[in-house]
């Protein structure tokens, strides 16, 4: 009964955090009538109360003891307590002035502990440690020794105006509203295309399509991952949605089960930086950048591009290596008339959005015009027919992904607070401009590793964020504009959920494959090993974001000299990561491959030539040697 009953109540909560959501950014189409923007004052505080009984909900339906229930409600009730108290005083802010005591530093570390809890029951622990480590370090920053001690202050007063009381920062702050403006929409967008039924159609194409070539599942896995991806915004919802299909056709063609699951996670992965609509995080940025959406968009795209195709030569190298041939015998369903025709879903709101943007609407009333569109469309799929509702429970699963997301994001609302409160981020600029002084390429290097840390156990949006709170100060005083700076710690946060050892896609892939979590990051950091590489190259040498964002002009043989260095950088590096070309490869030679990829991704001229005489010269001579010796029939 107890299970029930939140079931509907959950289904409930998700359907009204999407619809308000939605209401809040709703553009007028001068027909419509002018809903929000709504006043942040009770906005905010309600739409987060919303987000913890979504979490509550949600619990009850697994765990419905009594007992659960009765922690439930004293949960939602002190929660709601909390929230009203924020839009209380806030109503008292816009008139007056307001000194915190310890009344409201007492609610304000409520605030945090119980967002903490929360983000550690639906996370894990690394993001709420993150979170835990923060939020003492505000509270006792003044006692921390040398470099790290802050300004003396009262600890309540300096709880409740950085963390709950403020609308500029903490849980409540800018930071959630760029989330409630900008992304909530893409969010939901997904959740209804999803809702639309256009995936397995999707599916089947890409393998049917593949059928004829070595690995095609592999392949077909990485297309259709990239396309569900780049509307999804979610790396593990992503590995979940196709990688229950994909996975097991990659594993039937001989391919080992953590070869399998590494493909499926770095192809998802790769979809939160594949163009038009990519991931939610780089709405943000352009938001934060200063730059339109369609800036953004322009200077991903040769990356992105590049990062596809070196997961394609990727498995083309693993099939020589097994010596796994095409099957003409396996049984892959053939696409229907319907499965074609239900592509519409999926083309038809991205060609709309692309438009949109390009004609100068905001991303926000873009995304709404492709879910408004989507709902129509969505009725040439026979399934939606029969049964309409399942739209509108996208809708409620689209609230609840928002929720998800909006927990992780008040802790890093909270982290951004105490950089900011603190001046952590200068201090630590100052640091490491003096440790790297002498070498971007270092520096670089620094921030990496920094970038992989911090975002280790993170959805990508507040991996970004935290990163770039953290490191953005120090990209840009070493010499990088704004958004390349922003763009190379994207990058970064994308691939955290590869990254051992807190590699959350992956982990969710090795589950479906059967294979060992570790065994199975470790070789999907193998596989996108270019989505570590490619944001130094863009870096050293930004021809490569094609000249957007920069003041200085880029000329067109400068980009594709560019372009043509990556490309065989992809190939070189491919190649000597999985071992194999055409023959098995020796240690030395795959050092030097490796190599000679560095060098063709360094932004010095000679260095690229050098690189790629001797790169094309050893590819040569193993050709030619293969064609003395046949060993694998190529298809």
């Amino acid at each position: 009964m107890i299970s029930s009953n939140a079931s509907r109540f959950s289904y409930l909560v998700g359907l009204v955090i999407a619809l308000i959501g939605l209401g809040n950014v709703l553009p007028t189409f001068d027909v419509l009538p002018r809903i929000g923007p709504f006043p942040i004052e009770w906005y905010r505080p309600l739409f987060f109360w919303f987000c913890i009984l979504a979490f509550l909900s949600h619990r009850l339906i697994k765990q419905h003891r009594p007992l659960d229930l009765v922690a439930a409600l004293v949960l939602a009730l002190a929660s709601g307590f909390v929230c009203w108290d924020s839009y209380h005083i806030g109503q008292i802010l816009l008139d007056d002035i307001y000194f915190f005591g310890p009344r409201e530093g007492v609610i304000a570390g409520f605030a945090a502990a119980l967002t903490i809890f929360i983000c550690w029951r639906q996370w894990g622990a690394p993001i709420a440690i993150l979170g835990i480590v923060a939020l003492l370090y505000l509270a006792t920053g003044q006692y921390w020794p040398g470099v790290f001690a802050t300004v003396p202050a009262d600890i309540s007063e300096t709880l409740a105006a950085n963390l709950w009381y403020s609308a500029d920062q903490g849980i409540l702050g800018s930071i959630m509203g760029i989330v409630l403006t900008t992304v909530l929409p893409f969010i939901v967008l997904g959740a209804v295309l999803e809702g639309a039924g256009a995936g397995s159609s999707m599916i089947r194409i890409a393998f049917y399509s593949m059928r004829r070539f070595r690995g095609g599942p592999a392949y077909a896995a990485i297309a259709a991952s990239a396309l569900f991806g780049t509307v999804s915004g979610s790396a593990v919802a992503n590995v979940v949605g196709t990688g229950v299909v994909t996975i097991p056709m990659i594993r039937r063609r001989g391919f080992s089960g953590n070869f399998a699951g590494a493909v499926e996670a770095a192809a998802s992965t790769g979809g939160q930086i594949l163009p038009p609509i990519m991931g939610a995080a780089a709405l943000v940025m352009a938001d934060i950048v200063g730059v339109s959406y369609l800036t953004v968009i322009t200077a991903v795209l040769v990356p992105a591009l590049a990062y596809y195709v070196s997961l394609f030569m990727s498995v083309y190298f693993e099939a020589q290596r097994l010596d796994i041939a095409s099957r003409e015998d396996e049984q892959v369903e053939k696409p229907g008339s319907q499965d074609w025709l239900n592509l519409i879903l999926v083309f038809g709101p991205i060609f709309l959005i692309v438009w949109l943007l390009v004609s100068g609407m905001s991303p926000a009333g873009a995304s709404i015009s492709a879910i408004l569109l989507l709902f129509p469309l969505s009725l040439i799929n026979p399934e939606i027919r029969r049964k309409p509702t399942k739209l509108i429970a996208a809708l409620s699963s689209g609230g609840h992904t928002v929720a998800q997301l909006m927990i992780a994001i008040a802790i890093v609302g909270i982290v951004v607070a105490t950089l900011e409160a603190t001046g952590i981020p200068s201090k630590l600029a100052v640091l490491l401009t003096g440790a790297a002084s002498s070498s971007l390429l270092m520096a670089l290097i620094i921030a990496a590793i920094g970038c992989v840390i911090l975002g280790m156990g993170m959805p990508t949006l507040p991996a970004y964020i935290a990163i770039i709170s953290v490191m953005g100060v120090t990209l840009q005083q070493l010499g990088l504009d704004l958004l390349t700076a922003h763009m190379f710690v994207f990058f970064f946060g994308v691939a955290s959920v590869i990254t051992p050892p807190v590699a959350i896609a992956a982990y969710a892939a090795a589950s479906i494959a059967q294979g060992k979590p570790i065994a199975t990051a470790v070789e999907s950091s193998r596989i996108g090993a270019m989505i570590f590489l490619i944001p130094f190259a863009f870096a050293l040498d930004p021809a490569l974001l094609l000249g957007a964002g920069s003041d200085a002009p880029v000329s067109m043989a400068h980009m594709l000299i560019a372009i043509l260095s990556l490309l065989a950088a992809i190939y070189l590096a491919a190649s000597a990561l999985i071992g194999f070309d055409c023959r098995k490869l020796g240690l030395p030679e795959r050092l030097l491959l490796f190599v000679l990829a560095l060098a063709l991704l360094s932004p010095f001229v000679i260095a690229k030539l050098a690189a790629f005489a001797i790169g094309g010269l050893l590819v040569a001579r193993r050709r030619m040697a293969s064609r003395a010796t046949p060993a694998i029939k190529e298809v």
